[in-house]
């Protein structure tokens, strides 16, 4: 049994949002709402996105499903070889498994979205654009700052046996 939310409803709008940046591509306002809500097996985030400018790295889920709806702005939903354009009342789906994606401000206004996800105390992703590797175990909540194993790289071949005597 999952305790009480601590408020049922949070307003959109009314959203705490931290700011995060990164290198001149990726600027935006970002709040996780699932855990204000009272949700344990749903991720629920806010993300604003300046013009120009996107969230987070082109990348893939392997454990998790995603999807985004659109409230607000336009810009570009970039999926696998495709860029596809985006605007306010889509609904946006990033499978488990399927095509890496991300989501850009194209537009000449903020873009805002809900992101909707499945929650597991495992992922692992891919980051085409870098080659690098992301995995994490042990997540609560949604949070990989919580995982008990986090690891970040670029992953080099070997046998199963490579290294053991």
């Amino acid at each position: 049994m999952t305790d009480s939310p601590k408020m049922p409803i949070v307003n959109i709008a009314e959203a705490p949002l931290r700011e995060q940046k990164h290198g001149h591509s990726f600027d935006a306002r970002y709040g996780r709402v699932g855990p204000m809500l009272g949700l344990s097996k749903i991720g629920v985030s806010v993300t604003v996105v300046p013009p120009g400018k996107r969230a987070f790295p082109f990348h893939r889920h392997h454990v998790a499903d995603e999807a985004f709806f659109i409230v607000s702005g336009s810009g570009e939903y970039r999926y696998g070889e495709e860029k596809l354009p985006v605007k306010p009342g889509d609904i946006i789906a990033a499978p488990a498994g399927g095509k890496a994606h991300q989501l850009i401000n194209s537009g000449k206004e903020e873009l805002r979205y809900l992101a909707v996800s499945t929650v597991g105390s495992v992922d692992i992703l891919e980051y085409p654009d870098s080659g690098k590797v992301a995995m994490a175990a042990g997540i609560k909540n949604a949070d990989f700052k919580t995982a008990t194993y986090v690891g970040t790289g670029h992953l080099q071949k070997a046998d199963y046996w490579n290294g053991e005597d």
